[in-house]
């Protein structure tokens, strides 16, 4: 297990997190998560982070979608189920039109803290502490529901094996089985691009019935009827993951029990903070998101602390600069990862520097912008030469009305109709599909200029 601990992180600076009124009953409830079951288990992690290895050599493609934070309120097994839905349909658009292997990865089952831009919030004239998550306090606008409450965090425990539960049942029972990719339907979208889908659903289809008539199907049953689907989510409360830390029982490494992939936050980043000193310990794959103060120098340093032994995927940089400004930075930490060797996989957050506050009061993401910053991250890996391994972003498959534009055209007006976020605004089921489309044009541009470039 090495001279690492999980407790290690309680001796450095810590930043985004609670202060627990009451420290009696969070070491209760700390000692109650102790003694329950790790969320996940150690041989899965290692699975994802081999995936992740092919992600990082452009043999396959990393989509990392889900909740901005899940919500006590919201929970049930159609919103689960219709985002899970979402993502094996932008997961079937990717490797259809691009041809590669899709990883497919949920912010689900976990993803309940958020770090704020200020500690308060005043609404009214009254200031109260921010919302920071169902697992961390409530979003009602009163004094009782802002006080950190450590027994939040075994709801969300119970909430997320729920979560997982009902996913692994829809990944392997039957219901991702691509047979029935004419069942994937938004149901509520009329748009382009769900009409594209269709037509890709009907020639999908037409390749599974000459597979069956020369024989092929039985031999590929299995790859066909189910799929591989991974959980993660920022580490941001780490009582929650320490209690949920275990050790290997295989390899004596210690396991993040919370979720698949964890990732450290662009405000949580520190290199001698509590969050990375968690984060390094454990031998689940890695996100830390790069946002624009992010240094060559910083940088480095993570590579360094997060992945030593520079095993491939084990460090997914998730770079988050917002449309426009992608050309400013990106490159520049290109080469810092270069200038080290290190092996990453490099991914694309196209949500969190595009949120801007509407005329209408609605804080929202123009999602041209969202569609921007991937065309940007694309073009700039493709001129240093390096590989765009995945996509991140936040999304749900309700019909939500919470970021502007797309083919159905959402309009500032429109935001009041359904604006569910209990945070950050999310893409809905069509604006979803639609970015998936571009990102698999991306994909299939890349791969001809390769061949290309080839056989030149």
């Amino acid at each position: 297990m090495g001279e690492w601990q999980k407790t290690d992180w309680r001796k450095k600076p810590r930043v985004q997190m609670p202060d627990y009124p009451d420290q009696e009953k969070l070491h209760s409830v700390e000692g109650r998560l102790a003694s329950y079951p790790p969320l996940v288990f150690a041989g899965e992690a290692r699975r994802l982070k081999s995936h992740l290895a092919k992600v990082a050599k452009g043999e396959a493609f990393l989509l990392q979608g889900g909740d901005c934070a899940e919500s006590f309120a919201e929970f049930s097994a159609d919103n689960i189920r219709d985002t899970f839905k979402v993502i094996l349909q932008m997961a079937m658009v990717l490797t259809y039109g691009a041809k590669v292997p899709v990883v497919k990865v949920g912010r689900m089952a976990g993803q309940f803290a958020k770090p704020r831009s200020s500690a308060m919030e005043t609404a009214n004239g009254v200031e109260l502490p921010s919302y920071k998550g169902d697992i961390i306090n409530g979003f009602d606008f009163t004094e009782a529901a802002r006080v950190p409450d450590p027994e939040r965090m075994l709801q969300a425990y119970l909430q997320a094996a729920a979560s997982l539960n009902l996913l692994r049942a829809f990944s392997t029972g039957g219901y991702a089985d691509i047979h029935k990719v004419h069942a994937w339907t938004l149901g509520f979208t009329a748009s382009p691009e769900a009409e594209k889908y269709r037509e890709m659903a009907n020639r999908i289809s037409d390749t599974l019935d000459f597979m069956e008539a020369v024989g092929i199907r039985d031999e590929a049953s299995h790859a066909l009827q189910t799929v591989e689907f991974f959980t993660s989510h920022e580490a941001l409360l780490l009582e929650y993951e320490e209690a949920l830390t275990r050790v290997d029982s295989t390899t004596g490494q210690w396991l993040a029990g919370s979720g698949h992939m964890i990732w450290i936050g662009d405000r949580t980043r520190q290199p001698d903070g509590a969050h990375v000193d968690y984060a390094r310990g454990v031998q689940n794959p890695i996100g830390l998101k790069c946002g624009p103060s992010m240094t060559t120098g910083h940088l480095k340093a993570l590579m360094a602390k997060l992945n030593p032994r520079n095993e491939p995927g084990r460090l997914t940089l998730i770079a988050r600069f917002g449309a426009g400004s992608v050309g400013e930075h990106l490159p520049r930490l290109i080469r810092a990862v270069q200038e080290e060797g290190a092996q990453v996989v490099w991914s694309c957050d196209p949500m969190h520097g595009n949120t801007i506050k509407s005329s209408s009061g609605y804080k929202t993401r123009p999602f041209e912008s969202v569609l921007r910053e991937v065309r940007e991250f694309f073009a700039v890996h493709n001129a240093e030469g390096t590989i765009p391994g995945g996509v991140h972003f936040e999304m749900t498959g309700k019909d939500v009305t919470e970021c502007t534009g797309g083919v159905r055209a959402v309009t500032d007006e429109d935001l009041s109709d359904r604006y569910h976020t209990a945070c950050d605004p999310r893409l809905n089921a069509s604006q979803a599909l639609e970015l998936a489309f571009l990102v698999a044009e991306e994909l299939s541009s890349r791969r001809t200029g390769l061949a290309r470039a080839e056989a030149v």
